[in-house]
């Protein structure tokens, strides 16, 4: 093995779904939406990321969070949702924006953690592989990985806001091995998602180590092949890999 490729969001940053990390900090911030209430929310938010272009290409993780967090305010206020204060009443409005703030600054908090645990163990692996992250992402993932000191340590970064190529399209990991100049037999994708990381990965040749979170769900077959519950369970993998 010469190369490692790694997603971002719930994987790096933090082992969990970023749909269902917004649920609860928007639970956090004292409203009490459901993970189904949320979704279109947050999938209207991840459009408009994605359609945003170089608008949002430098943006901070702290930037990037305070979008989809609007977008998501944005879209549920359009559904009037009953017994939510997402009407836009000018009464409402310090509220909302008081909402927005807590519910901003308890995501990247819990990311900033997230990302310092990971950093230490990628710094470790990349004395020995070449370290590539591939994502859905925005545009900004490697101003997000710079603030975040992965910098040096990373050699590739395959943004789908920049190459226009989405998970689970296998073409981002052949686009992500074509940069670090790793053959796909000798490379591994880690990555908290069957269906958008691991599967596709497998396509092009990888071999795929799952992260499953501890509110996983798969009901598909694990296709797989090595499943972790930590990424401190990363190493000890690629030792029994050889």
């Amino acid at each position: 093995m010469r190369a490692l490729l790694f997603d971002f969001g719930g994987t790096l940053d933090f082992p969990r779904h970023w749909l269902d990390r917004f649920v609860g900090h928007y639970h956090g911030a004292g409203l009490s939406l459901s993970r189904a209430e949320l979704d279109p929310a947050f999938a209207a938010a991840t459009l408009a990321g994605y359609r945003a272009g170089p608008a949002i290409w430098n943006y901070s993780l702290r930037e990037l969070v305070a979008f989809m967090v609007d977008h998501q305010i944005r879209f549920l206020s359009n559904q009037k949702m009953k017994g939510h204060p997402f009407y836009g009443e000018p009464n409402q409005l310090p509220l909302i924006g008081e909402m927005k703030h807590l519910i901003q600054s308890a995501f990247v908090e819990e990311s900033e953690i997230g990302l310092a645990r990971s950093r230490g163990l990628i710094s470790t692996l990349a004395q020995e592989f070449r370290i590539g992250v591939v994502s859905n992402f925005y545009g900004n993932l490697e101003r997000v990985l710079d603030d975040a000191g992965f910098g040096r340590i990373i050699t590739t970064v395959a943004d789908s806001g920049r190459l226009g190529v989405y998970k689970p399209d296998a073409g981002i990991y052949a686009a992500a091995l074509a940069m670090l100049g790793a053959e796909a037999r000798a490379a591994v994708m880690v990555g908290d998602s069957l269906s958008k990381d691991c599967a596709p990965a497998r396509r092009v040749g990888m071999r795929t180590v799952w992260l499953r979170h501890a509110d996983a769900t798969a009901i598909e077959p694990v296709e797989a092949d090595f499943t972790i519950d930590t990424l401190d369970e990363l190493e000890d993998v690629l030792c029994r890999m050889g």
